[in-house]
């Protein structure tokens, strides 16, 4: 694997440190060769711990990340966002893309829907669910879904939200009215318990939905 590029702290200083700039958006363009090199077929959550499709991304970021997932077509790319409008920007370059899902995150305080999500293979990711969220608003939210992620809160945030089971049973209730696939987060076992997690996978439902 190659070495990370030397970077230059706010003081002037050297280092190898892979978050040099905190929390400022940087984009690590030694990275962006190494699914090349990965042979074997991976799903990959692309920017899973930020937000690729953030205002404060610049487009040519963007252009970036997709030129190395279209050198490796043998993967998978899942994108999450909580600025989904931006990804009309890219409608064209997401709709070339092999293997390729998009997703919306959906708190339940935000009112956002997935944009235009008909072009694309596409996901909610309800997590961290926050509150109730309205039947009739749910059914609007899957309306063009493949695939349901669900999670509750994590840390020890002061105040942190623990999903009633009422607002999980909701979204599964819509979830399976319309045969899309649904994955809990362990963090939501502590309301459902083990017994009752679902680990469903949009890329292996269409075989399972199959043999049933």
């Amino acid at each position: 694997m190659s070495e990370p590029s030397i970077y230059l702290t706010k003081k002037g200083e050297e280092t190898h440190a892979p978050y040099p700039f905190g929390f400022d958006p940087t984009l690590h363009r030694y990275r962006l060769g190494e699914p090349q090199r990965w042979k074997k077929p991976r799903t990959i959550f692309v920017s899973s711990m930020g937000d690729l499709f953030g205002d404060w991304v610049p487009d040519e970021w963007i252009q970036a990340v997709f030129d190395a997932c279209e050198a490796a077509p043998q993967h998978r790319y899942l994108f999450l966002t909580k600025n989904p409008a931006r990804y009309s920007e890219f409608k064209s370059r997401i709709q070339g893309l092999k293997n390729c899902w998009i997703g919306n995150t959906v708190t339940g305080l935000n009112a956002d829907t997935l944009y235009d999500s008909v072009w694309a293979d596409s996901f909610i990711s309800f997590e961290p669910l926050l509150c109730e969220i309205r039947s009739s608003h749910i059914e609007d939210l899957c309306y063009a879904t493949d695939w349901v992620i669900i999670g509750a809160e994590t840390g020890n945030r002061e105040g942190k939200v623990t999903p009633r089971r009422g607002w999980v049973d909701a979204i599964l209730s819509v979830a399976d009215e319309r045969g899309i696939p649904v994955f809990m987060k362990d963090s939501l076992i502590p309301t459902v318990g083990e017994e009752n997690m679902r680990r469903e996978l949009p890329w292996e439902w269409s075989v399972k939905d199959g043999q049933d």
